[in-house]
């Protein structure tokens, strides 16, 4: 390992088996966070120079050290690997070793700390505009089926039990309208955690009048977190609340993969899954298993157990500890994880096709129990009235043109009155918000 930042002079410090422990998987989830550190380094530099700490010599000399290492990195000529504590060693001594002396000054003005929050805030920003398109993309994908599919009759459940005659279109802008929620959820705390630390140290400021609001803009932060004390209560918060984003859309990932499961097996037969989305078996041949849709469902597990981890590791007083540093691993787990499982999703709800003749056999007379009480009701009966004479004679309702009857549901938002225009409209204006 490289000489360490904060190693002392006659000190031996710790001994390779404590440093292994204390460096964890650092290094290695460092990687994703590389690009965001140097980028902040350059962006600290520039600061420096505002206030005098560097010439504008010194500060171009940092700058095209630092685009020369993003370049070896991009390379391969440079690795973080396990010579380094972690991406913050890295920087430092691959500057020093080119520029001397001068590579030493980048860390004047901060710490390690505010370091590590300003790379994870500018990840996490990253992250969740990922998240936010990638949620934008599946809503688009289902409201454009739900336009086309709008009049496939498609029977209704509850209970797992059929219900009422439905249509693909309402199913569809079903989990479209979950996920245009999702989009905004995204963006919104994503707006909530675009604040920079950088320039509050290890948590107690610096007596130097570093230039933070024009470091803040340079790395596009809307804003500063003020108090340092906060920059340091804030982390692992900020990554929990980028988590609940992640897990919200997760969490309907999951109900959309468990319908398209139940939906393509022998029980339902209803659609069938995209031949590319499903695996066979190792033992059984006439097996066709969605394993896709059955992973997609597990995701969400990951994402929540992400969470379950960071509110254990956050159980913590003011100030910075150690403990922090296992705030890394779960969240960058989830998010890979996560954004992985959702990038798939817009091209299967593109590509499953539907079986229309066993919808059609889906629909029983029973189911149009609902409708004929309604109407009863909208003559004039008692809705109680009505409700009971049918359930006393379900044998005698009668069999229904079962399109004719969804599109005669014409409630706001109920499958003759979809409203996919309303909800475009809010897609669009969410998403033209950050174009």
């Amino acid at each position: 390992m490289s000489d360490l930042l904060w190693k002392k002079s006659g000190q031996s410090g710790p001994d390779e088996k404590v440093m292994a422990f204390l460096a964890g998987d650092d290094v290695k989830l460092d990687r994703y966070l590389l690009g965001f550190d140097i980028q902040a380094s350059a962006a600290h530099a520039n600061g420096l120079r505002t206030i005098g700490v560097l010439s504008d010599e010194e500060c171009n000399q940092v700058q095209g050290a630092l685009r020369a290492i993003a370049d070896d990195l991009a390379s391969g000529k440079k690795e973080l690997d396990i010579r380094f504590e972690d991406g913050h060693s890295a920087i430092e001594a691959w500057l020093t070793e080119s520029l001397g002396p001068l590579g030493a000054k980048i860390h004047t003005g901060r710490s390690r700390n505010d370091q590590v929050a300003v790379a994870l805030r500018l990840y996490l920003k990253h992250q969740l505009e990922m998240l936010l398109r990638a949620c934008e993309a599946i809503a688009r994908a289902l409201l454009a089926r739900a336009a086309k599919e709008k009049d496939i009759v498609l029977p209704g459940h509850t209970h797992l039990q059929k219900a009422m005659p439905s249509s693909a279109g309402l199913w569809l802008a079903g989990h479209a309208e979950a996920f245009i929620d999702n989009t905004e959820t995204a963006f919104r705390i994503r707006q909530c955690i675009d604040a920079s630390p950088l320039g509050t140290a290890s948590g107690f400021g610096i007596n130097l009048p570093l230039a933070r609001e024009q470091v803040a803009q340079e790395l596009s932060f809307a804003r500063l977190v003020v108090n340092p004390q906060y920059a340091q209560n804030a982390r692992g918060k900020v990554e929990w609340l980028a988590l609940t984003a992640l897990a919200a859309a997760t969490l309907d990932l999951r109900r959309f993969a468990w319908d398209l499961s139940l939906f393509s097996s022998d029980e339902f037969d209803y659609l069938v899954l995209a031949q590319r989305y499903c695996t066979g078996s190792s033992i059984m041949p006439n097996k066709n298993n969605p394993d896709v849709a059955e992973l997609l469902r597990a995701t969400h597990g990951v994402v929540v157990g992400a969470q379950a981890e960071l509110n254990e590791v956050l159980a913590l007083p003011s100030g910075y500890h150690r403990d922090l540093q296992a705030t890394k691993p779960p969240v960058i787990r989830a998010f890979t994880k996560g954004l992985q499982a959702l990038d798939l999703v817009p091209d299967l709800v593109r590509t499953f096709e539907w079986k229309r003749d066993k919808l059609a056999k889906g629909i029983s007379p029973e189911m149009f129990a609902t409708d004929e009480t309604t109407e009863l009701a909208a003559q004039g009966m008692p809705f109680r009235e009505a409700y009971r004479n049918i359930a006393e004679n379900l044998s005698a309702v009668q069999n229904r043109d079962a399109l004719e009857t969804v599109r005669k549901r014409i409630s706001p938002g109920a499958s003759g009155k979809l409203m996919l225009e309303v909800l475009t409209a809010r897609l669009d204006e969410l998403t033209g918000i950050e174009k």
